[in-house]
């Protein structure tokens, strides 16, 4: 059991407690371990029983039930509250904005023990009713039900691709490999994938014998041409079937309805059994690949220009946004230095939080003066590599950063990013947006609307507007790469490059581990078509410095 498992079943058994309403004192205990030992940077598996006690945030009795984790694997203490808790209820933990303590109030006042039984008493007008719950917190929590809704059965790409292969290889052994043909969103890099799609070169009466085990898995649909699993994990596998057309089938559930719909209607005579290549060949239009085959607007494109080679994880050259330890990081700066120099990066942006974003230990004036000066040491320590000075700076409720211009100033880069308020009209997001890019000391807009995949909507925003202040600003776009955030929306980045607005592939690392993100940053770019020239984080150092250079004098802030 690792210490994020740890972390989550402290943090787990501290909300019970407070929907329980028991120990307020105790529930605060294990909220506290759960938050230190998730920063650890040793795993407690690793750490000898006696030490465990004397780790900051965990005391004798934590300490006692982290080894009875390690050493079982649960705690019993938390299965006895999950026992004595509704399953709804502790669903209820999964919608944004109604945290353990109001959670109490709706199950021990309301007697409400599930999501939807909250989405009706809401529909209904009860909440507002209660203390603490006005009709603003009750519009809000039913839309979050509905989007929490919305999304159930949605995984994010990594957690598809996590067990993608083996499924992969599963199909195979059962019907050969020249049977079994990848397709459907997750072959087309969507952020978000509804079901694991495979055309089988075989029929339903064939299929569904080989698919007996010990937990074989649940038949959801069957049509004539198609079956839809359930897995175990509760992925959806849809199996597209038959053996007419097979080659055929492949390339159309390759692409969404709107494309597939688009190239059927434009071209006639297809001759389905060779490569795709040969498809695009005597359709006598350039070749797109499967990621762009989302619109009908692209076949439009390959009809005059031919797709530019598009982005790949390995031309990318630095690691801009990265969150130390000065921050909310769980590394050294050094540490990540190191270790970006290490996987062929020649150079990292170090952006920790600023000093609005208390939650995230922001850095105050005397802390950004000393990183600087702990930053130019370390350029003189490590050869061939360069660590850039920066911040994410906190975009305000009036779209003004939280330094002064002669702070701003003492950085190689500012990404101004929006982190709290974030229930905002399109109007106050614009306002405060706007605001940020027109600061000639922003670099770069960072994750746009605040989303979180399968979490939060984020705000709402003109896109259009945005990008042609960045246009006019000189003003980057970032990408941010974590999977749950993938923000800018690859949908919107068309229009960017329209206008000659860098994107930057950001990971937003809070770990070394986290660098591995670009993957997703670059997936989601190479369905909007950039290429690597398009990208700020794909220039090299000598580039990067001279780029940096350029828009200060631009800006009036050398």
């Amino acid at each position: 059991m690792d210490n994020y498992q740890i972390a989550e079943n402290f943090s787990l058994l501290s909300k019970l407690m407070d929907i329980h309403g028991e120990n307020s004192f105790k529930a605060k205990t294990y909220a506290i371990a759960a938050y230190h030992v998730e920063n650890l940077p040793e795993q407690l598996s690793n750490t000898p029983q006696e030490k465990i006690s004397v780790i900051k945030g965990i005391g004798e009795s934590t300490a006692k039930k982290i080894i009875e984790l390690l050493q079982t694997g649960e705690l019993k203490l938390l299965q006895e509250m999950i026992v004595k808790t509704p399953q709804g209820v502790i669903e209820l933990l999964n919608i944004k904005g109604i945290g353990p303590k109001k959670i109490h109030t709706i199950w021990k006042e309301m007697e409400i023990e599930s999501v939807g039984e909250l989405l009706y008493a809401c529909q209904e007008n009860r909440l507002k009713l209660y203390k603490g719950f006005g009709e603003k917190t009750q519009q809000n929590i039913i839309e979050t039900i509905e989007y929490y809704l919305h999304n159930q059965g949605s995984y994010l790409y990594p957690q598809v691709e996590e067990v993608a292969p083996q499924i992969i290889t599963y199909l195979e052994k059962l019907f050969s490999a020249e049977n079994v043909f990848i397709t459907g969103a997750f072959k087309r890099q969507a952020e978000i994938i509804d079901e694991l799609e495979f055309v089988i070169n075989s029929t339903n009466e064939l299929i569904k014998p080989r698919f007996v085990s010990a937990n074989p898995p649940e038949l959801l649909d069957e049509t004539p041409d198609s079956l839809l699993y359930k897995l175990l994990n509760g992925l959806r596998l849809r199996l597209y079937t038959g053996t007419e057309n097979f080659k055929k089938r492949v390339f159309t559930t390759g692409g969404s309805a709107e494309f597939t719909t688009a190239f059927e209607q434009q071209f006639t005579g297809i001759n389905y059994n060779n490569s795709d290549i040969s498809i695009f060949e005597q359709a006598k239009i350039n070749f797109i690949p499967p990621c762009l085959r989302e619109t009908a607007g692209v076949i439009e494109k390959a009809k005059s220009i031919k797709i530019p080679h598009l982005i790949q994880t390995g031309d990318i050259k630095g690691i801009i946004h990265s969150h130390s330890n000065w921050s909310d990081g769980s590394n050294t700066i050094e540490e990540m230095a190191k270790a970006a120099k290490e996987k062929g990066f020649e150079y990292l942006v170090i952006s920790d939080h600023s000093k609005s974003a208390f939650y995230a230990q922001g850095l105050s004036e005397e802390k950004i003066a000393a990183q600087h000066q702990y930053v130019n040491e370390l350029n003189e320590k490590i050869t061939g590599f360069k660590i850039f000075k920066s911040i994410e700076s906190d975009i305000l409720n009036d779209g003004s950063l939280d330094y002064s211009n002669s702070i701003l100033a003492t950085f190689d880069v500012v990404i101004a990013s929006v982190h709290s308020n974030l229930k905002m009209s399109e109007e106050k997001a614009m306002l405060r947006l706007l605001k940020a890019i027109e600061n000639p000391y922003t670099t770069i807009l960072g994750h746009m609307t605040g989303r979180l995949l399968l979490s939060r909507k984020g705000y709402p925003v003109d896109h259009k507007k945005i990008i042609d202040a960045c246009a006019a600003n000189n003003v980057v776009i970032e990408l941010n790469a974590h999977p749950r955030r993938l923000d800018i929306d690859w949908r919107h980045i068309d229009y960017a490059l329209q206008k000659n607005v860098l994107i930057s592939i950001n990971p937003d690392a809070h770990t070394i581990e986290g660098f591995d993100d670009i993957r997703y940053g670059v997936l989601a770019a190479q369905k909007a078509m950039v290429t690597k020239e398009q990208n700020l984080s794909s220039i090299g150092l000598k580039e990067f410095e001279a780029y940096l250079g350029k828009v200060k004098e631009l800006k009036g802030v050398r």
